[in-house]
């Protein structure tokens, strides 16, 4: 039987290890030509399968995909498109089985979070419903952190590392000016629904470096007065205070501070906002000077901070995906299993994708502390290790050096097909 191509698209929100993955899964797959052909990407994620874009892999030089490991964002483009149920479209499914079979596609790669990982449990079922086999291997990704059975998603260890540096940063600095000028921080960071990010904030004191912080996770219902009153008592004990964010902090209502009546391609609302929001809340009640910042793309994009044991376990899942393919599996996932704290090991089991697609995993309770503002000694063992090593890109006259690829299309053998 001859040897199929393979095909491997980003999804969603990129970080600054995605590439890392994609590092693993084109070597792997350049180690076993026998079993596997070319690896195409899709340019801008499953859109790329849809409209026959697909970007020829083997064009790249070694070097230039070994680059890609200290490489962030995404190398061939991503999106946030999510596939609709087969029943519900499927001009999309018969599409994509039109392009594989166009190339010789056995092989579907898909490098996401939730979402992504419900696209590619959809691709899986096509062998059955639609007679034509392709082999379907979900790559972990989210800055989130809140994907199921991995201990941990590629890509937040490096955030949580930015976070915990940049608030201990920051800190110093509101610390210095706090006698005569801004009192209170606030910054903002990513999570949804779950406030993994917004906990690592919390790595930034400890019994070496105490300092005055308090976080707000989307898992505790936000309450105004209750919050200004521990402000209020932070600053008067300490001088100052800085504050971390979740952008899916709500109130009781459910609904979010930071809600802008927007909603992205998978119908979540778009958030951002939530830090001027309680920035003016704490100057109108308590009349403190204040500072905010959003820490948006920057979070997400900083390779120059990535946490070496992140990048080590991006390029080890992006391999170990091909090797799952290669072993005949289909529809899972390989994910991270911890199996000490100290010193933290881990080792890469398997976890189908039925048990994983849209399923979120929020802070357990016991990682936050009894007031809601903090994190327990539990969750800092368990964010610890996430952010430790550094693993620095090349640089040149003070700046980083990432790879641009050349990304050499594929000749189209398919008629043009629109999106809907």
């Amino acid at each position: 039987m001859a040897k199929k191509n393979a095909f491997y698209a980003q999804s969603g929100g990129v970080t600054a290890v995605i590439n890392a993955s994609a590092c693993g899964v084109i070597e792997a797959a350049r180690k076993h030509k026998d079993k596997i052909g070319k690896v195409y990407a899709g340019r801008n994620g499953i859109i790329g399968a849809l409209t026959e874009d697909l970007i020829d892999t083997s064009r790249e030089s070694a070097k230039a995909i070994a680059a890609l490991r200290h490489t962030p964002s995404g190398a061939f483009g991503s999106c946030r498109y999510k596939l609709k149920g087969l029943e519900e479209n499927q001009a999309q499914y018969e599409r994509l089985i039109e392009v594989f079979k166009a190339h010789n596609i056995g092989y579907f790669f898909y490098n996401g979070g939730g979402d992504s990982a419900d696209t590619c449990l959809k691709v899986s079922q096509l062998a059955d419903k639609m007679g034509y086999p392709i082999q379907a291997i979900h790559v972990p990704k989210t800055v989130d952190n809140d994907l199921p059975i991995t201990d941990c998603c590629p890509g937040f260890g490096s955030v949580a590392k930015y976070v915990a540096v940049s608030v201990r940063e920051a800190s110093f600095d509101v610390a210095s000016m706090a006698k005569t000028s801004t009192k209170v921080f606030v910054v903002e960071v990513m999570g949804r629904h779950a406030g993994w990010i917004a906990a690592a904030g919390g790595l930034a004191s400890d019994k070496n470096c105490e300092l005055p912080i308090i976080i707000l996770f989307p898992e505790i219902p936000f309450d105004q007065k209750k919050f200004l009153a521990k402000v209020d008592a932070m600053v008067k004990q300490h001088g100052y205070c800085s504050v971390v964010v979740s952008e899916g902090v709500h109130g009781a209502d459910g609904k979010f501070l930071s809600d802008q009546g927007l909603r992205d391609a998978f119908g979540h609302a778009q958030l951002g906002g939530a830090a001027p929001v309680i920035a003016n809340m704490v100057k109108e009640a308590l009349g403190y000077k204040f500072h905010w910042a959003v820490a948006d793309y920057l979070q997400r994009a900083a390779r120059h901070i990535a946490s070496k044991t992140d990048v080590e376990q991006a390029y080890a899942l992006g391999k170990s995906a091909v090797k799952l393919a290669l072993q005949g599996h289909n529809a899972v996932m390989p994910a991270i299993m911890r199996t000490s704290d100290q010193p933290y090991k881990w080792e890469i089991g398997i976890a189908p994708l039925k048990a994983v697609a849209n399923v979120e995993k929020k802070m357990p309770r016991n990682f936050i502390s009894r007031d809601g503002y903090g994190i327990t000694g539990k969750c800092r063992a368990y964010l610890a290790p996430l952010i430790k090593g550094e693993d620095y890109p090349p640089y040149k006259d003070g700046l980083p050096q990432y790879v641009r690829l050349k990304n050499t299309a594929v000749k189209k053998k398919l008629k043009e097909f629109k999106l809907q």
